[in-house]
This record gives C-alpha cells, structure tokens and sequence, in this order.
C-alpha cells in the first residue's frame, strides 16, 4: 500500500502488456486482501488509457467479485464498448490467477456546457478544528500505516458529534485528501481521488449500531462502488465526505455520499453496498 504521493502515483501507472491490456503493480501489505479502492483507481486508468483524452471520466460502476492476492500483479482487460461523439465507454475486468476479482464500467464524456444546481454543503467545521484519528489508529493498529497517503480529520458520525437526525440514521462526515502534493495532471487527481473514496464508507452504516470500521462483531467488505464525477477537483486539497446510510438489511448495508471542496462546491457523488454480516462471538 503507498505510504506516500510518490508511492501512489507509480502505484497508478499501469504497464502496457498488449493492445488494452495492462498490469498493475502491487505492494506488500499486512492487510488480508488488495484494498477495493486500489483496484478500482487502477481499472479506471486502464479505461482512461484507451479513450481519446478529449474525453473525461463522468462516472463508474464497479463489483467487488473476489478478495485479491496482494503478492501477486493484477491484470486489466479493457473493452471498449462505445466511442461516440458525446460519450464513450469502456468495461475492465481485472484478473489474478486467471479469475476475475473486480469488473467496472467508466463512461467519458467530452465537456459541453448546459445547465447547473447543486446540493448545499452540511455545515461542517474546517478541517484545522476536527479530529484527527489517525494517531490513536497508529497506536493500536499499525496496519493504518498503510494509509499514509492519506490526511483525514473527522467530524462525527450518528454514533458520536454529530447531532441527532431522525430522518438520517446512519451517517458520517469527515475531511479527507491526500497528504503531500500531487502532479498537475487533472486525471491523476481522478484517480487518486477514486482510490481513497473506498476509504471510511461503511462508517456510515455501523454508526446507528454504536459501531465503527475496525469494530469486533462484524464483518465488512465492500460488494460495490460507483463514482459520479461532476466538477474537476484536486485530490491534493481537502474535501468534505459527507456520507449516509439509508438501509442496512439482510447482511448488507448502503452509503450514499456527496464530495464538497471547502467552498462549498458538489464535485463528486459516490455510492457502494457492502457486505455488514454479524460474527457471532468466539468462545472459551
């Protein structure tokens, strides 16, 4: 997992095998299985590298099929589907040892004007006030260390800070981004940001059980992800995750989640459906 900008940025620069093939390159890790988010940004470059670059990225959809092997380079197959005047789309499947583990589908589109509106940010205080978890995480878990890459500080959750909603259950809201300065490329911010959007999701939907990410009891692994890009951003510079839970049922639980740069602008909608199935507790 990268600890850095640096280690992120190589992380994101697929090999080009043969014509729409590629392999992505990945670290050692204390962690059981490759991290969705790396999987994901790294697919969605291999879309990126097939479609002309007056193209960008509006939106993907993606399935988590099988854990995957971090000892072990995964492949991307990318499918070009359609190359339209407006649109264009492309479908990866991502192998190791042969299987399928995540398939997405990005679809670009060339920048045209036409209408706007956009949600209001929540009220959230700037990211200098807010907690930061990660040197109690460090302390307890160094498996965090992995994340390095990332600067987060939390502003509450359903189950601690925030105010009470009932109408709103399950939620979480934090600032996150990258830690050091990325380069100017503003598809390198695409990707980085789709990386680190996997992070925290499911915080969401364990806060109205008094739970979180990390928590004994249940276990957590992501089924989806989908990404909706609606305005160019920096990865580099703090954005507000602001995430909510509508449903949990059956072992599964959904987020739904906007992205606000500190001026209070929508630049990304995200969703993902993952697996909460309770662990019944060992015995003596």
């Amino acid at each position: 997992m990268p600890r850095d900008a640096r280690e992120l940025v190589a992380l994101l620069d697929l090999e080009t095998i043969d014509d729409n093939l590629f392999r992505g390159a990945v670290q050692e890790s204390r962690l059981p299985r490759v991290f969705g988010g790396q999987v994901a940004a790294q697919a969605l470059v291999a879309a990126q590298r097939t479609v002309d670059p007056a193209y960008a990225v509006h939106s993907l959809h993606s399935y988590f099929l099988q854990p995957g092997d971090t000892t072990t380079p995964i492949i991307y197959d990318a499918e070009p589907l359609r190359d339209g005047r407006s649109f264009a789309t492309r479908r990866v499947l991502a192998r190791q040892h042969g299987r399928p583990i995540f398939a997405l589908t990005a679809d670009f589109h060339r920048p045209e004007p036409g209408r706007e509106h956009q949600s209001r940010m929540p009220d959230a205080p700037p990211p200098q006030e807010c907690l930061d978890p990660t040197t109690m995480l460090r302390e307890g878990d160094r498996s965090w260390e992995e994340f390095e890459v990332a600067d987060l500080r939390y502003v509450g959750s359903s189950h601690d800070l925030l105010p009470p909603d009932p109408e709103h259950p399950g939620r979480q809201r934090l600032w996150l981004r990258v830690r050091e300065q990325l380069p100017e490329d503003p598809f390198l911010h695409v990707a980085a940001f789709t990386y680190l959007s996997d992070m925290s999701l499911m915080g969401a939907a364990l806060s109205p059980h008094g739970l979180r990410l990390g928590s004994r009891g249940t276990l957590v692994a992501s089924l989806d992800h989908a990404v909706w890009f609606h305005r160019p951003f920096r990865a580099d510079q703090w954005w507000l995750y602001d995430q909510v839970s509508p449903a949990a049922q059956g072992g599964r639980g959904l987020v739904n989640a906007q992205v606000f740069t500190p001026d209070g602008t929508l630049v990304a909608s995200v969703a993902q459906e993952a697996l909460l199935r309770p662990v019944e507790k060992e015995t003596t």
